[in-house]
């Protein structure tokens, strides 16, 4: 086996899901270390996937939606060893947002709303740059 593909970091992506000038975000059931905070939906890319990929597929298992990743938004953020978290700015293209998996409550934001909720650090984070697609 090779040692390089054993220490490789793995990508998750997270999902800024905009939709009429609003952001989705999703209240984690678990695990318990981050339950009942929210969070902005997605996963992990798996072997082969690139980024935008695994979003899709990700809000698609998460949320029963389908959705086009558009923009990977500025930053990276270390979730733990060998585990690295991107955001993309992506659009609802057909479906309803229901919580399948891993998510108890999901709430459309608009811009003035983006505090009105308690994020997870990383996601809290990136809230700046989906405020200017909020507002473009």
């Amino acid at each position: 086996m090779d040692v390089q593909d054993e220490t490789a970091t793995r990508i998750v992506v997270g999902g800024a899901l905009i939709h009429r000038g609003r952001l989705l975000a999703a209240r984690r059931s678990a695990p318990a270390a981050v339950a009942g905070r929210w969070e902005l939906p997605g996963g992990k890319a798996e072997p082969g996937e690139t980024e935008a990929q695994a979003l899709e597929r990700e809000l698609l298992e998460e949320l029963g939606v389908r959705a086009r990743a558009l923009e990977r938004l500025p930053g990276a953020w270390t979730v733990r060893p060998g585990l690295e978290l991107h955001f993309w700015a992506a659009e609802l293209l057909a479906g309803d947002p229901r919580p399948l998996e891993d998510h108890d409550e999901l709430r459309w934001l608009g811009p003035a709303e983006l505090d009105s909720v308690d994020w997870i650090d990383h996601d809290r984070d990136v809230l700046p740059h989906i405020a200017r697609l909020l507002e473009s």
